[in-house]
Formats: structure tokens, sequence, C-alpha cells
């Protein structure tokens, strides 16, 4: 556990103070001045009146140090005293103001960092723990300290990279305050790639059966997506306690503590942002899950990607195992993806730049992912719907590139009145109930998939061709080079 002591507790570093109060880890103040020892006393905060420069008061040890009275000189005796006490403390020294030019150098000196000036002091501390992040992060540790027994943290159904690496990251937050957490997910983790990080990174998650309830637990979260009972096995009333989550939401979403941020790449840029403002460093496990989920969400900085995702693919770079994610990166290919890949090349219907193709029954819902990725690699190819069926459910995998078409929308257009859809502008999927069509014999199976693909391809194809003739036109008049001829219906 982190123990940060301030010596001293000069007028710019007050507020500081109380914000640091309510960061992880334990905080110790040795202030001469009665009212401020009384008032953060009041607030829980370990808390002494002594003099900054007096060493018999000073903690048994400390990681970080802010030496922080208005006096210069007096910062420079407990500057003295620090190292000679916590020779691996990092420590920051306030210059006070109007200091002489040779205390200054002193304090220097003997400090890490020295700040300068009552404005830029508060500016340093609460680079951590300022504006509209501080607030969102002091009302995510509010709800986590109110949960008083476990707390949930449940991913969407059939995890991938994103999902599991902000799922872990949230319980490591949780546990922070004194949270137990486990990371918990409905389905399968069936994709070879998927399957590799979880098993090289040696991770525990929580399969939860189907139909399951999680009445186990005392707080319910939500990553990388964002209404129970939507791709996920969980109950629709539920109540949920925190969601977070990169992508729009199409309806009202629900919770005490909500971070919805679509302009980041990834989900786990968010977790990131909260880590490095709690200061808290990930391990060698969380930091390598982080920097996939972020890799793999932003098709490695390609796609959707913002300057926070890179930011928070730098925090995690020097704990990251690189070498791992080269393993996790280049698994083998199961036959069931190949033989999936196969018939999505031999049904494929291609109109002009899109291509839509039924691989029939499944086993391996991923297969379906890879497949159209596979696709994707076609001369002319710019869209990829790729759909089969499994346990009474259609699942359809999409990928876009190149192309002023959002997927996620035209997805959600053409499938959702009849299931659920969405996704990026360039990756999108759906999940659409068979209903009576599942009662077909399996001496009908060809009929099955025959009227499976008039109904799935047959509304992608009309809704994909409202889409291109919406385009905006450019400044000549012409269309966009998107192509997509008429005749080809």
């Amino acid at each position: 556990m982190t123990r940060r002591l301030v010596l001293g507790c000069g007028t710019a570093a007050r507020r500081s103070i109380e914000r640091m109060a309510e960061w992880p880890g334990e905080l110790v103040v040795l202030s001469q001045r009665g009212g401020v020892v009384e008032s953060f006393r009041e607030d829980g905060v370990v808390v002494d009146r002594r003099a900054p420069d007096d060493a018999e008061a000073y903690p048994d040890h400390a990681d970080v140090v802010f030496v922080a009275s208005d006096d210069a000189e007096t910062n420079v005796e407990a500057a003295r005293l620090v190292r000679e006490n916590y020779p691996d403390a990092y420590v920051v020294g306030y210059l006070g103001q109007d200091a002489a030019h040779d205390v200054q150098r002193t304090l220097t000196s003997l400090v890490d960092r020295t700040v300068d000036g009552r404005a830029v002091l508060f500016d340093r501390l609460m680079n951590l723990a300022g504006g509209q992040s501080a607030d969102r992060l002091h009302r995510l540790y509010r709800v986590l300290r109110s949960i008083e027994g476990r707390l949930a943290v449940v991913m969407h159904d059939n995890p991938d990279p994103d999902a599991i690496a902000s799922a872990i990251a949230l319980c490591r937050i949780a546990e922070t305050v004194g949270v137990p957490a486990d990371p918990c997910y409905f389905g399968e983790i069936s994709h070879q790639e998927n399957r590799a990080f979880v098993n090289l990174l040696d991770l525990d998650l929580t399969q939860l059966d189907p139909g399951a309830t999680v009445s186990a637990y005392d707080g319910i979260a939500l990553v990388d997506h964002s209404r129970p009972g939507v791709n996920d096995g969980l109950s629709p009333d539920v109540d949920v306690d925190i969601v977070i989550d990169h992508h729009p939401p199409r309806a009202p979403v629900e919770g005490r503590f909500l971070d919805l941020r679509r302009a980041m790449g990834s989900t786990s840029t968010l977790l990131v942002d909260y880590l490095e403002r709690l200061n808290v460093d990930p391990d060698e496990t969380v930091a390598t899950a982080l920097l996939f989920g972020i890799r793999v969400d932003t098709r490695d900085f390609t796609r959707e990607v913002s300057p926070a995702d890179f930011e928070a693919a730098a925090f995690c770079l020097p704990a990251a195992d690189l070498s791992l994610l080269q393993r996790v990166e280049s698994p083998s290919m199961s036959s069931e993806v190949l033989e999936t890949v196969a018939r999505a090349v031999r049904n494929r219907d291609v109109r002009g730049e899109a291509l839509a193709t039924n691989v029939g029954e499944i086993r391996d819902r991923d297969a379906l992912a890879q497949a159209a990725d596979r696709l994707l690699g076609m001369d002319g190819v710019k869209i990829v719907v790729v759909y089969g069926f499994k346990d009474g459910t259609v699942f359809v995998s999409a990928r876009a590139r190149g192309t002023e078409v959002d997927l996620g929308e035209t997805l959600r257009d053409a499938l959702g009145p009849i299931g659920s859809a969405g996704g990026h502008a360039d990756m999108a999927g759906a999940q659409i109930p068979l209903g009576i069509l599942a009662d077909v014999g399996e001496d009908s199976r060809e009929s099955l998939e025959r009227v499976v693909s008039d109904v799935i391809a047959g509304r992608f194809f009309e809704t994909l061709e409202d889409a291109t003739m919406m385009l905006t036109h450019d400044e000549d008049g012409t269309d966009l080079t998107f192509e997509f001829p008429m005749d080809e219906w």
C-alpha cells in the first residue's frame, strides 16, 4: 500500500491534501496549524500537530513525500531529514514565495521535483486528480466504497481482449479500496487468439452458467457494454452499480456510476486513465492485458483511435510482457475455423464492393469473425458480412475497410428490428433469434440455410443500398467513390 507523507500544510497545499485524501493508500500529514489539523482529522486523515522538520514524528516509511510548508528554509531542513529517513522515497519540494536563490538551489538538490509558486504546486499535484476527470474518479470511488461485499465485473458475452482487460483492471482498482471483485462472463472464449490470451496470462476469470443469477454478489459492474441483458446473460432488471464503456449506447443506460466515452478507441483506455490518475502501477499481467486490449480494439491504432489510446498504450508499455503478446498473436488455427473460412468463400454473394456469405450451422461463433477478417482481404471487397446459426440464433460478424459507410449503423438499421446489432464504423456484429425457423427438421437444413440467407443478406444489401444513396456528395456534385452497381442486384 502506498503511503504519502505531507510535511507542512501551506496555503498552496491544503486543497491538494483534500484531494489526496481520496486516493488509494495511506496519507499522513504533519502540520503546526491547529485549525488545519482539526479539519483534516474530522475528514479521517492521519494528521499530527508537529513541525515539518520534526523527524521524531515521521512514520516508519513513506513512498511519496510532499514538503509543502510556506517557508522555503523550513522545507530545506525537512527535505534533508526526509532523505536521511526515506532514501528511496519520491520527494516533491515547494520553494515557497520569494525564497533566496541559495535556498532554492539547496532544496532543488535535495528533492526529485521542485515546484515554484502556489498555483503551479496545485497544478502539479492535481495533475492526477483535477477537473472533470477528478470528479469522475471520486464518484467511482464513492460507489466502490459503498459496496459492502463482493463485486461482479461482468464482460459482454464471449468476451474479447478489450472486455477481458477492462474487467481485470477494474477488479484491481476495486481491490485498492478493499472491495474483492471477480471478472465474470457468460458464453465461451472460443477464438483461438483470445484463448491464448487468457491461458498465457493465466487469467482467473469466472464463467457464469446460462441463466445464472448474481445474487451472491453485492455489486454489479459492466465493462465494454452498457446494458444488462443486452449481449450478456444478466437479467435486464438487475440493478447495476458501475458501467464503463466506449461504445455509443443505443438506449438509456442506468447505473449509479456511468463512464461512457465514445471518443476513446477502447474501454481499456478508460481503465488506464483511472490507474494513472490513482497512481496505481499495473503489474505485468494487467499492463500486458490492457496493452493488448487497446491494440485489438483499435486494430493496432488504425481504427477509431484517439490520442488517449496512444497515451494509454505508452503508460502500459514499460510493464507489459511484449514477448508474451507475440505468442498470443500467433496461435494455431483450428480445423473448425479453416472449415468456416472455406464455406464462407464457397457461399459468398458479392454485389459491387460488398460481400455477404452464409456459412450455415457453426460450432464456434468466433470463427465468423476470423472468416470476416480473411475475406476482407479479397480483391475489390470493402465490406464483408459473415453469418451462421447455432443453438437457435443467427450470429453475424461484419468488417469494413476504405468505405464511407458506417457499418455499425448499417447493421443496426438492417438487423436491429429483428434482433440485436451494433458496433463500430468498420467492425460490427448482430444476433437474431431463429424463432420458428429453428424448428425446421434436420432433413430441411438446406431449406433453413436458404431462408436465413434470404432474410439476412436481403435486409443487409437493401439497407446498404439506402446508406450509399444517402452519402454526402462532393462539391462537384459527384458521388463518393464507394461502388455499388445496381445491375448486380
